[in-house]
């Protein structure tokens, strides 16, 4: 075999499987279309993080992608080749397929190793509406090249990334439509969230439809028009951001007996094994969880599975997830309209009521805490955590609190006995978690109300 692991993608999951098992003394190969880095350091993360945070400094357009530039050759440099093989991977540029489930070619070269490990990621998905394919439309991958402002954006999709992208284009003073086919922003969070945002938006100027599902798009480079129901929304630019689909195109897993599902996702157990000994897949190709973090855990843990030193570690960790608008939204676990358990409780604080939110004339937002039962010791000591949603200034960074004690499976209660700094945004987590073991500013926490929970009652 020419090497102990190949793996194939340089995004986050693909960077952090080779650096895993190089530490574990495996030769390892990482073959990668593009630079190293990946979506999230070239067209995700880090480019839309730093226009958000542009729009917020008020520069002008042209500036802030000059900025945007500026950071993603920082990051990119800190991951490059050279660096890469300073650390003991080798790295060959090219598109990687399988002729057999040990071994690959690329551009007509070879590789053998007996485990290998896919970490392609996933693709912009362009939905099948009609007119779509026909039209100048920009996505992730193209947004960012934009060099002058357009005087009006549509957005298709209301998920994190259109969020995002919508309230900074905004900012930037671009007029901007946001539509999204189901009856609210953001979907998969709290309502409440979902709604607060709302309001942001259109106190912003953005002109946000919901419960829009486009039937059609026209246009050409001098502007295109969306029909959606009775709606008609027009635009100089539309931005799709309506999905990603994961990245298989051309891999030919099938002489490998690599399976996908459904969606596309390549079929995986909780070790990240594939259908096919030997083989592993990492990060967004497997459908788990589209998030930078998310697919950095799951190569750290395709590393430990690929090496036969250690014991196989498993998928199964909380994983935090943030939309970084203004105010942000950050949730972990459950939140209260997916929780079935009429045992649960849940503690909800306003950010008004946290000291630290008044003084920065920031108490737009929330912070709900869902808690159950421990096993055999019910809700003593506040039970343990199974979801969070933090809306606010800095809820990313709170969110870090909650996602360690469910990690942990700690008692809720700790959460209020820590001692928190004041003022800080933290101690909003600490009023909260304080009302499961007793009454706090009034307040304590209350049983579920969600449907399912309802129809157990």
């Amino acid at each position: 075999m020419d090497y102990d692991v190949i793996v194939l993608g340089g995004g986050a999951a693909g960077l952090a499987t080779a650096r895993g098992t190089v530490v574990a003394d495996a030769r390892t190969l990482l073959v990668t279309e593009g630079p190293p880095g990946g979506d999230c350091t070239f067209t995700g993360c880090v480019p839309s993080k730093t226009l958000l945070e542009s729009a917020a400094d008020g520069l002008p357009f042209d500036t802030a992608m000059a900025r945007v530039r500026e950071t993603v050759a920082a990051i990119a440099a800190t991951e490059n080749e050279d660096v890469l093989r300073a650390e003991g991977i080798d790295v060959r540029r090219g598109r990687a397929r399988f002729t057999g489930r040990t071994s690959i070619d690329v551009a007509g070269q070879r590789f053998n190793a007996p485990r290998i490990v896919i970490a392609t990621g996933a693709t912009p998905l362009l939905p099948p509406i009609p007119g779509l394919a026909d039209v100048p439309a920009l996505t992730t991958d193209t947004v960012f090249d934009l060099t002058d402002a357009p005087e009006s954006l549509a957005v298709l999709g209301g998920g994190a990334v259109g969020c995002e992208l919508a309230q900074a284009f905004a900012r930037l003073g671009v007029r901007v439509s946001l539509i999204e086919a189901a009856n609210r922003l953001l979907p998969g969070v709290d309502p409440q969230a979902s709604a607060l945002l709302t309001d942001v938006f259109r106190a912003e100027g953005i002109d946000v439809a919901t419960g829009a599902a486009v039937e059609s798009v026209h246009g050409d480079d001098s502007g295109i028009t969306l029909r959606a129901g009775e709606r008609t929304i027009t635009a100089q630019r539309l931005l799709v951001a309506a999905g990603r689909r994961p990245a298989t195109e051309g891999l030919c897993l099938a002489a490998a007996g690599v399976a996908t599902g459904a969606r596309g996702e390549i079929r995986t157990d909780r070790h990240l094994a594939t259908t096919a000994r030997g083989v592993f897949a990492a990060g967004d190709v497997t459908g788990r969880a589209e998030l930078t973090h998310a697919a950095y855990a799951m190569g750290r843990i395709a590393a430990g599975s690929t090496s036969r030193r250690f014991r196989r570690p498993s998928w199964g960790t909380p994983i935090p997830s943030v939309v970084f608008t203004d105010p942000e939204i950050a949730t972990v676990g459950l939140a209260e309209h997916e929780v079935t358990d009429l045992r649960a409780r849940v503690a909800y604080l306003p950010m008004s009521e946290v000291d630290r939110a008044v003084a920065a004339d920031a108490t737009a937002g929330f912070v709900t805490l869902i808690a159950g039962p421990k096993r055999l010791l019910g809700n003593a000591g506040g039970g343990r955590l199974l979801g969070a949603t933090v809306v606010g200034k800095r809820a990313g960074e709170l969110i870090g609190e909650p996602t360690l004690a469910m990690t942990s499976g700690m008692f809720t209660g700790r959460l209020a006995q820590a001692v928190h700094a004041y003022p800080t945004w933290s101690i909003a987590i600490q009023q909260a978690a304080a009302q499961f073991v007793g009454e706090f500013g009034g307040r304590t926490a209350r049983p579920v109300h969600t449907p399912g929970a309802d129809r157990q009652r």
